[in-house]
């Protein structure tokens, strides 16, 4: 790859010619601007309806020393893209922002996809069942065709064939001769990923735990199935969950298909936000029973309004009048932010998650479009970057509460963007209020702890650097890359680095390395390779460019410590390594056990011949060090006990054998009750098998040793 051409970095306060002359260019169309510096880094990303308007700005005034100036200093390239409308630049915007990360945008890192609660599209019903005698129709049955096909039941059953349905508790089971199917009763169940269509999901929610705990409610109430397609479909006997009530058993036909979509119809309008209709529906339906003197039914329909009556007095937030809220609340303190999001979902309060945004205080005031504008608070844009990056790639609902006033431009554009008219309200009343401030109280908890947090962490740095004598240009710069092996018995050896930056892991950056062609168990020779893998490209760079004094753009750097999990033995190897590579040797420290391999009692080995040091039991540089070397350690195991189980357990590893099917597999599992009792059987074992020849065992065989 050739090198990039130099862009000389301009004098104070001046710019290139070549730039200026791009600003005076720029059309008066909306688009999305993005500024680099001299070495080619991204350091803004701006949308405008106009972009020779809002770029000019940055270049017709003196900034002086505020953080605007300090950005126009350092510019030297503009880059533009032109979009037909304010909702395409909002868009274009925040995807480049979360893509290129640059240091004068407020940045929220991207979360982990949001939970939600799924309940599965029921299967058509067979003849059988959907065709039974009109006196026999009742609402359920009903329910489930129009969820299934939109149709209702019409026809008399076939001669001969007697229908399935029955109240509850009654036997409600299959005709002779035909079984239970998992695919006509919905299973409710956490889910998280890409949606499919033909089934329901209710959400988001703000964590795992929150799901789980309207699944719970759904047992309760209403008594869904959780368990398994699988283990539904080879159930001989009830369950435990049906013997505490929180089942109504359909794997042994204790409920019919038509009764249970009445619960999955009723459950899906609870978490709809219609509770107070299902309630009362429900209370109509236990009159109807009582006055037909069929007190069982009557009996079950009352436990039910009991459940969901004690649920709806346990949620105190609940508020009908509000389905679907999003509430922001943010805190702003020592450089650090807080923006709390809680979820109202169908009316119910589902819980908060807070999100802590970097790049705050340079991120903050470089929207300088109009000068007659007020002055936005810091506050307001944090939550504009939060909304304008957050909503992407997460449904908005209709209703935002704001605890400070957002751009009335952003949330046409995002109303534009998604199709749903978008408002926000920043002084709510009543419910709404509670709301907010229930966000405000966790948001100055979640940032106070934060702040706590990191001043623990910075002390711990610091206590390390002045022990170590390390000398990083700033101590928030400090990088270490810690390195651990992990086996068991030497299968499945793999190398593990972790990344500790700015006071913190940095789980994006962390790596494992698979190690081959060495002895089994021989960590010494798995040191070197990961080593040589991690380092020996980037020391061919670094001598390079010593030697012509020019960096190529993007080369990396060595951290200032590495640590490697081990004594004498693992440093001398990683001493090899880098001696090889011509590396810096007091870069390398390794973390080695103390008298009874006793936590607290590690010392540190050096590899440039220093004497061993104890930090002593109760030092913060300790600390950081066993939280490292812990990190590696955890991070490298979990790597290969996964590598060992797809080994070991994967069943798809049978089907990559040439001439192993479906049908073959499915004979070979069940002979050997899995895939360990197949690679423990011999080939001859195996060969006895329907359609394993003894060629294709001895082939089976080989491909599991």
């Amino acid at each position: 790859m050739p090198d990039l051409p130099e862009i000389p970095v301009p004098p104070e306060g001046t710019h290139p010619e070549q730039l200026l002359s791009d600003v005076a260019s720029l059309p008066a169309l909306p688009g999305v601007y993005r500024y680099f510096d001299a070495q080619g880094q991204v350091l803004y990303v701006g949308k405008a309806i106009n972009l020779k308007k809002r770029v000019s700005s940055y270049f017709q005034k003196n900034h002086g020393g505020t953080r605007i100036g300090h950005m126009v200093r350092k510019i030297v390239r503009l880059e533009t893209t032109v979009v037909r409308s304010e909702a395409e630049a909002l868009l274009l915007e925040n995807n480049l922002i979360k893509t290129l990360n640059p240091k004068y945008n407020i940045l929220f890192r991207d979360d982990k996809s949001y939970p939600y609660l799924k309940i599965s599209a029921p299967a058509p019903l067979p003849d059988y069942i959907k065709n039974v005698p009109p006196a026999r129709v009742d609402k359920g049955l009903v329910a489930t065709q129009r969820i299934v096909s939109g149709a209702t039941a019409t026809t008399a059953p076939a001669p001969g064939i007697a229908p399935a349905i029955a109240p509850p508790g009654g036997p409600g089971k299959p005709a002779p001769g035909q079984k239970v199917n998992g695919d006509w009763f919905p299973r409710v169940s956490y889910y998280r990923g890409a949606v499919e269509k033909k089934h329901h999901y209710f959400g988001p929610y703000p964590s795992a735990w929150a799901v789980k705990e309207a699944i719970l409610l759904m047992q309760k109430v209403f008594k869904l199935r959780t368990c398994e397609d699988s283990v539904f479909s080879n159930r001989t006997r009830p369950c435990l969950l049906y013997q505490i009530k929180r089942c109504s058993g359909p794997c042994v036909g204790h409920i019919s298909p038509s009764y249970y979509a009445q619960d999955v119809l009723d459950a899906e309008r609870f978490l709809n936000g219609d509770a107070q209709e299902v309630m009362a529906e429900l209370e109509a339906r236990m009159m109807a029973h009582a006055d037909k003197l069929e007190f069982e039914q009557a009996a079950e329909l009352r436990n039910q309004v009991a459940a969901l009556s004690n649920v709806l007095h346990q949620q105190s937030v609940d508020n009908v009048s509000d389905r679907d809220v999003d509430i922001l609340a943010v805190k702003v303190q020592g450089g650090r932010a807080c923006v709390n999001l809680a979820m109202v979902r169908g009316g119910r309060h589902l819980g908060d998650r807070p999100y802590f945004p970097v790049q705050v205080q340079d991120g903050a005031g470089m929207d300088v479009e109009d000068d007659s504008a007020p002055q936005r608070s810091v506050e307001s844009q944090i939550l504009d970057a939060f909304i304008a990056q957050h909503y992407l790639n997460v449904p908005v609902p209709p209703s935002l509460v704001v605890s400070s006033p957002v751009d009335k431009a952003l949330l046409k554009a995002l109303s534009v963007q998604t199709g749903i008219k978008v408002s926000a309200e920043s002084n709510p009343r009543s419910q709404r209020r509670v709301w907010m401030e229930m966000a405000q109280t966790n948001a100055n908890l979640q940032l106070a702890r934060l702040l706590s947090e990191e001043g623990s962490q910075q002390a711990r740095t610091r206590a390390l650097v002045e022990a170590l004598d390390l000398l990083p240009d700033q101590l928030d710069e400090l990088r270490i890359e810690c390195f651990d092996i992990s086996h068991t018995s030497g299968e499945s050896t793999q190398a593990s680095c972790v990344v500790f930056h700015h006071h913190k892991m940095q789980n994006a950056e962390y790596r494992r390395y698979k190690i081959t062609d060495i002895t089994p168990g021989d960590d010494y020779a798995a040191m070197r390779q990961v080593l040589l893998r991690r380092y020996g490209k980037l020391a061919e760079v670094l001598l390079e460019a010593k030697r012509t004094g020019e960096t190529p753009p993007g080369t990396g750097c060595l951290p200032d410590l590495v640590l490697v999990d081990g004594g004498k033995g693992q440093v001398s190897m990683a001493r090899e390594v880098f001696e090889q590579l011509e590396l810096d040797l007091s870069l390398i420290v390794g973390v080695e056990k103390g008298e009874g391999r006793r936590i607290g009692l590690e010392e540190l080995v050096f590899a440039d011949g220093r004497e061993k040091v104890y930090l002593g039991k109760d030092s913060a540089a300790l600390m950081l060090v066993a939280q490292i070397r812990d990190e590696a350690h955890r991070f490298a195991i979990t790597g290969m006990r996964a590598a060992r189980a797809k080994v070991r357990m994967d069943g798809g590893k049978l089907e990559e054998i040439p001439g192993i099917g479906p049908k073959r597999r499915a004979r070979l599992l069940q002979r050997f009750g899995g895939v360990r009792g197949v690679a423990m059987a011999s080939a001859d074992d195996m060969a006895s098998v329907e359609g394993i020849s003894h060629e294709l065992a001895e082939e089976i065989y080989r491909a599991l040793h």
